[in-house]
């Protein structure tokens, strides 16, 4: 019987996640007519409707949305327990948010080797230079760098980077190699901002911070671009320490104002807290903090 609620409950979340009893079937490698039995047999024992049908799609209704979130933890929360009395191969699909560089260059390495490890489990991987809610968007885990500002959540700081600025040797040789960041003012500036562009950049740390204001001759919404751009010696730009690390050590930016860096940036894994922690998270966590302390760009 005990078993028999919990389908219930996998049905109804699989319902909702999908959009369709059909998308539901597919996902649990059930037929249609039993996922349909199941929701049926749910609403029922309730009392209550949980999914309102449209032409197109189908939507929880309040009581559904209340639900299925408890639904989740429950399911969670089961998978743990289980999980530690058993050593049974992970299954099922991780959903993961990162930023849209760093998880190009170093989260997608990780999961790679996590999935080459694990053949039973799938990864959804979403890039976004903003922070998604683990909640709403019923993720996992993310990887988020700069102090975080929500307190409810399950905190493994993995290393830290830094703002720094480049350029390339040409320009410097052409313009001069800037002493102090108000040197800034007669340079040109490459400027990259992929949420939203600010022209005050601080430098230093605590009483030692300097604000100054910036002219860009050319900005752009993404940091790749701009680095190509100063690459090619057409101004100084500011990105991360991990986004430049292989081109100052090939020469093809210097890295300059070290001096003047601010603060370096944290950089954490974050879980959605008040749960115990489904097996295949808790591996790919563990899997994740182990890969990052390898690696050299998050520990300069």
């Amino acid at each position: 019987m005990m078993m028999d609620r919990l389908d219930e409950l996998d049905v109804l979340v699989a319902i909702v996640d999908t959009g369709s009893l059909a998308g539901a079937a597919r996902r649990l490698k059930r037929s249609p007519p039993a996922v349909t039995r199941m929701l049926a047999g749910l609403e029922a024992r309730l009392g209550i409707r949980l999914v309102e049908r449209t032409t197109r799609r189908l939507a929880p209704t309040d009581a559904g949305l209340v639900l299925v979130e408890q639904a989740r933890r429950i399911l969670a929360d089961y998978d743990g327990a289980v999980s530690i009395a058993a050593d049974a191969p992970l299954r099922g699909t991780l959903r993961i948010t990162a930023p849209v560089v760093f998880g190009r260059r170093h989260v997608t390495p990780v999961v790679l080797s996590f999935l080459a490890a694990h053949p039973g489990i799938d990864v959804d991987l979403m890039l976004h230079d903003r922070n998604l809610d683990l909640i709403e968007e019923r993720l996992h885990a993310a990887v988020r760098i700069g102090l975080l500002e929500s307190t409810g959540l399950v905190v493994r700081k993995v290393g830290v980077v830094r703002r720094v600025l480049v350029a390339a040797p040409e320009y410097l040789e052409s313009h001069g190699v800037p002493a102090h960041p108000t040197d800034l003012a007669s340079h040109q500036i490459v400027m990259s901002g992929a949420v939203s562009f600010s022209a005050d950049w601080s430098f230093g740390d605590g009483p030692r911070t300097v604000g100054v204001r910036v002219s860009p001759r050319i900005r752009f919404n993404e940091v790749e671009a701009a680095l190509q751009a100063a690459r090619a010696g057409f101004g100084i730009t500011r990105a991360l320490s991990y986004q430049v690390r292989d081109d100052v050590a090939a020469g093809r930016l210097v890295r300059i104002l070290a001096a003047h860096e601010p603060a370096p940036l944290p950089v954490h894994i974050v879980l959605p807290s008040g749960r115990v922690l489904a097996s295949k998270v808790r591996a790919f966590v563990d899997h994740a903090v182990e890969s990052f302390g390898r690696l050299g760009a998050l520990h300069e």
